[in-house]
């Protein structure tokens, strides 16, 4: 049987629970420390009362009775630890909100009055003060919460990673209980089938995604996301048909992710504070949910779970969104707990936990066994009692992976904030709770102590279910990361001594001029872009968005540069390579760009927009044969792509081989009949094979198509 390798018994580790048990043993001298155990028991709650009784039991027996006591206790306490009041398993509805903060949730103290919905949830159920999340970005900390393990473990750790299948995974084990399982996530970050979210769809009857990249002034809610009303319309469908077996569903909400772009009335009423607007837009929406599931009769024997997966920096310590720091702004999250029926509802933790703790909280309120690979511990015995606080791991490589600085992991314990970075960081959260103050350097011992415990947790949660060799982005599915503002893909780099506290204002140019680029206007993204290039010119992600923003503007020359850049400092870089041999097609050097395609397409032989552009090139070279070669390849994988079937035919045409050029041709037209260039192309088909009237019929529907569009 697999281990839990957070459950040491030595050292400083000592705060994980030990034993298959997962109860934390104490020592007959230490049960007067126990809160709510210590003579006269006051603020005992009701639960509790069975443990509480059983302790004088306990201390009154023999000493040679030892293992009987111990037998006594740890059964007492596992009785008395709240779970299911039923022995029907409870349907669960999760419901995680992209990108919002603690400080915004009225159940935790805001006046912003943003959440009265998510307020009203919280009051008949179970708020945990102090969560933390395990990553500051989406699909790292939902790996985390979907399976109860941490980031050394599962190895989802960049985009387009995928979720090991020897990971222990919720869902998954859920189905295998007899749940229904649905997921409707809310952005192309949880995309599973495009090389986003490989693996998270595991274990899902249905996966509600189907996103794709943002093309011109397409709306972004048609495309790279959706609004939450939309998407808890389509959970509230699927739920109306869920029969009667208990369900698990996962409802994904990513409005409050930038661009802060609240919907109407919230856009007027939060003008000042967009991103306040979309919080409340949030809280809106899932307050439709709740109510969806209530009109059902299935929100009252519930098990409802609501977290955020991270935060949002704001200005905090410098950091306008996420994914850099791993301070509160991004770590602490909203975490709330519904029991069913009302039980310990409007209970408060003010312990320490995780969102590693949700999956295991959930399988117990199910009744399935936990597996043993599972990090995490349940919060049922946190319930109603305060048990002490659980030290807290978080980690971001994406410094490292879109930046080239140094990744950063940090451990909360005791009073502590300790961040592992080029210059350590340390804060008495007790006395300095902002963490402006750092005093690694005049408490070089305790930094000493905790960054030990740092490095022996790490050693102990590694080596999970990563997948052997990371996989790669191809560039359309990078495109997809840009529109919302995110870099990925590649090897690691190679290990950076540069902080990212020194640096952070940097990445927020590069994300200010990447969210401009998506919203079309490259001038303001070359002018940020330019101002970083100009402070760190050997940033490779910089000056490959550079020549990526002059390219849409037109700029083809002047893109060549900064992309020569961004390929010298990584001659792997595949999106470089291929916006590469874009800007030098444009500018009239076709041979030159056929090899920065091939680079392309020998690296990724399935990517079919660097397999089109190269048999492009090639026809415009006059290499027919490689040309139609490379087409058909584009078909077999997606046989509706016009331009493909467009150049094949017209190839065909052009070899003379007019009667194997006419289906290509006619499927074009039937994907794009508004396309006059494909219906000319069809004409000289016709024409070639004798068929007059069927070619005079396509010049006359161009040319009406053409007229219809003149100005």
């Amino acid at each position: 049987m697999t281990t839990n390798p957070t459950r040491g018994d030595e050292g400083p580790l000592r705060a994980f629970p030990g034993g298959e048990s997962r109860v934390t043993v104490v020592g007959a001298g230490e049960l007067d420390a126990v809160p709510g155990l210590a003579q006269g028991r006051l603020g005992v709650s009701d639960h509790l009362q069975p443990a509480v009784a059983a302790v004088d039991t306990w201390r009154a027996m023999p000493e040679r009775g030892a293992m009987s006591r111990f037998r006594l206790l740890a059964a007492c306490l596992l009785a008395s630890a709240p779970g299911p009041v039923s022995a029907e398993k409870p349907s669960v509805l999760l419901v995680t909100l992209d990108t919002v903060r603690a400080d915004r949730m009225g159940f935790l103290g805001s006046a912003r009055g943003l959440t009265p919905h998510l307020d009203r949830l919280a009051a008949g159920a179970v708020v945990f003060e102090r969560a933390y999340a395990q990553a500051p970005m989406t699909m790292v900390s939902h790996a985390s919460l979907l399976s109860g393990t941490y980031p050394p473990f599962h190895g989802v750790d960049d985009f387009g990673v995928p979720l090991g299948t020897s990971v222990p995974y919720l869902p998954d084990l859920l189905r295998a209980a007899g749940y229904r399982t649905g997921a409707f996530v809310g952005s192309l970050i949880l995309e599973p089938e495009a090389g986003m979210a490989a693996g998270f769809n595991r274990g899902f009857d249905a996966y509600d995604a189907g996103y794709h990249v943002r093309r011109g002034s397409e709306d972004r809610y048609r495309s790279v996301e959706r609004r939450a009303d939309e998407v808890v319309d389509r959970a509230l469908r699927w739920l109306s048909g869920r029969g009667t077996s208990p369900f698990f569903l996962w409802v994904h909400l990513f409005d409050a992710h930038a661009p802060y772009d609240p919907p109407a009335p919230f856009a007027a009423r939060y003008a000042k504070t967009p991103y306040d607007g979309e919080v409340a837009y949030v809280d809106r929406a899932a307050g439709r949910l709740f109510e969806g599931l209530e009109k059902l009769g299935g929100l009252e024997s519930a098990l409802v779970v609501i977290a955020s997966d991270h935060g949002e920096g704001l200005g905090d310590h410098g950091e306008d969104t996420h994914g850099v720091f791993l301070y509160d702004a991004t770590i602490h999250v909203p975490l709330v707990i519904k029991l069913p029926r009302g039980q310990s509802a409007g209970a408060r933790v003010g312990s320490r936990v995780r969102l590693v703790d949700v999956a295991p909280t959930v399988l117990q309120a199910a009744g399935v066994s936990v597996p043993g690979a599972v990090q995490g511990e349940s919060l049922f015995p946190v319930l109603g009692a305060a048990r002490g606080d659980r030290p807290a791991y978080a980690e971001t490589t994406y410094p490292s992976r879109a930046f080239g600085w140094s990744a950063l992991a940090s451990w909360r314990a005791d009073r502590f904030l300790f961040v592992e970075a080029p210059r350590r960081e340390l804060y008495d959260l007790r006395a300095d709770p902002g963490a402006t103050r750092n005093i690694a350097d005049r408490r070089a011992l305790v930094t000493e102590r905790i960054g030990a415990e740092l490095a022996a947790f790490r050693s102990r949660t590694r080596a999970g279910g990563a997948a052997g060799d990371r996989p790669r982005l191809d560039p359309e599915t990078l495109e997809r990361l840009a529109s919302l503002g995110y870099v990925a893909g590649g090897p690691p780099p190679a290990p950076s001594g540069i902080d990212p506290k020194d640096k952070v204002g940097l990445a927020n140019d590069v994300h200010a001029a990447m969210e401009a680029a998506e919203n079309g206007d490259a001038a303001r993204a070359v002018s940020l872009l330019k101002g970083v290039v100009a402070k760190e010119p050997r940033m490779q992600l910089a000056q490959m968005e550079l020549g990526s923003a002059l390219s849409r503007q037109g700029r083809y020359a002047d893109a060549l540069a900064p992309l020569r850049k961004a390929i010298e400092l990584d001659p792997n870089a595949l999106i470089a390579h291929y916006e590469m041999g874009s800007a030098l097609l444009q500018t009239g050097q076709a041979e030159t760009a056929a090899e920065h395609f091939q680079v392309v397409v020998k690296a990724m032989p399935g990517f079919g927009e660097a397999r089109f552009a190269l048999a492009s090139t090639q026809a415009r070279l006059g290499s027919l044969g490689p040309a139609a070669e490379n087409l058909r390849a584009v078909l077999e994988k997606d046989p509706r792509h016009f331009r493909s079937n467009l150049l094949l035919g017209r190839v065909l045409t052009v070899q003379g081989r007019f009667a194997d050029a006419l289906p290509y041709l006619q499927r074009a037209v039937e994907i794009e009949p508004l396309s006059s260039e494909a219906r000319h192309f069809l004409a000289d088909d016709y024409e070639q094979l004798g068929r007059g009237t069927d070619a005079q019929g396509e010049r006359i529907r161009a040319h009406e198509l053409e007229r219809s569009r003149a100005p």
